[in-house]
C-alpha cells in the first residue's frame, strides 16, 4: 500500500486489471477511465475509488501536460485487519460500476495535505507510518460514505457470469485468458470450454477477429486513424495491427481510409 505521484503517461497507462481497491486523488491535471461500458472523467481536486477485480483503461485528458495523482491501494489483508479493529455490519452490494466518486470534504483535503511530511523517494510513504495513514483515510471515507463498506469489505471471488455478454463488452482489453477466466468465475479450462460452445472459436482467435472487425468499423464509418485506435483495441503495436488487418481484409488500414476518401 503506498501513496505516489506520477507525471509520466507510461507510469499509469499500463495496468488494465485492478487487483485491489484503489483510492486516488487528482492533485494536478485530469484523467479519464473506461471500464468497457462507460467513461469516468476526474479533474484536479476530485477523488474516487477504483474497485478491485475490474478492467479499466486510462487516458490523460486532452490539453493537460502535467498529471499528478495520489494513489493509495487498500489490499485485502489490510482491509481484513481493519475490519477486526473496527467491526461493522456488512451487506453484500456489488456495484456495476468500476469507479466510485468520492464526495470532496474538508477531512479528505486535510488528509491529503497531512501526507507531505511522511513522503520519501517518489512520494512513497514512510513504512513506519504507512498503515496508520491508510487506516486514517479509510476511517474518513467510511464516515463520509458509510455505504462504501459494502463494497470495500466484500472478500468473495467473482461469481460465474454471462460469458457472451462479458466478452462482447471487454474484448478490447489486452489481458491474459487466465484473467478473463477468473473475472467470469471460471477455471481456465472451463472458460475455454464454455467459450468454444458459445462462439464456436478459440478465445485467442475470436479476440483478434472481433478487434479487427471493430477496427474496420472505426476506420470506415468513424473516420478514425490507425494510430488512434490500435492501442484502444488491444493491439500492442501499430505494426502488428496493420499486419493483422491486411491478413484479415486484404488491404492495409491506411488503404481503407484512402478508399473511402
Amino acid at each position: 500500500m503506498r501513496a505516489i505521484t506520477k507525471d509520466k503517461k507510461s507510469a499509469i497507462l499500463r495496468e488494465q486489471f485492478i487487483p485491489d481497491h484503489v483510492f486516488f486523488y487528482i492533485q494536478k491535471g485530469g484523467i479519464r477511465f473506461f471500464d468497457g461500458d462507460q467513461n469516468y472523467p476526474f479533474h484536479e481536486g476530485q477523488c474516487g475509488i477504483a474497485l478491485k477485480n475490474r478492467l479499466a483503461k486510462f487516458s490523460l485528458l486532452d490539453s493537460i501536460d502535467e498529471f499528478e495523482p495520489i494513489i493509495i491501494c487498500f489490499e485485502e489483508a489490510f482491509l481484513k485487519d481493519f475490519l477486526q479493529k473496527h467491526p461493522r455490519a456488512i451487506a453484500a452490494n456489488p456495484s456495476k460500476n468500476a469507479f466510485i466518486n468520492v464526495a470532496p470534504t474538508m477531512l479528505i483535503d486535510e488528509f491529503i495535505r497531512s501526507l507531505k511530511p511522511y513522503h520519501k523517494d517518489v512520494m512513497e510513504l514512510d513504512e513506519a507510518f504507512e498503515a496508520l495513514k491508510h487506516e486514517e483515510l479509510l476511517l474518513i471515507l467510511l464516515r463520509n460514505q458509510p455505504e462504501l463498506a459494502n463494497l470495500l469489505f466484500d472478500f468473495g471471488i467473482p461469481e460465474k457470469i454471462n460469458l457472451e455478454a462479458f466478452m462482447n463488452r471487454n474484448f478490447t482489453f489486452n489481458v491474459s485468458l487466465q484473467r478473463f477466466s477468473y473475472m467470469t468465475g471460471r477455471s481456465l479450462s472451463a472458460f475455454k470450454r464454455d467459450f468454444k460452445a458459445i462462439f464456436n472459436e478459440t478465445p485467442s482467435r475470436w479476440l483478434v477477429q472481433r478487434r479487427l472487425e471493430e477496427a474496420f468499423f472505426l476506420l470506415q464509418k468513424k473516420n478514425r486513424k490507425p494510430s488512434e485506435i490500435y492501442l484502444e483495441l488491444g493491439f500492442e503495436t501499430l505494426a502488428h495491427f496493420s499486419t493483422s488487418f491486411k491478413k484479415r481484409f486484404g488491404l492495409n488500414p491506411t488503404a481503407l481510409i484512402e478508399k473511402n476518401t
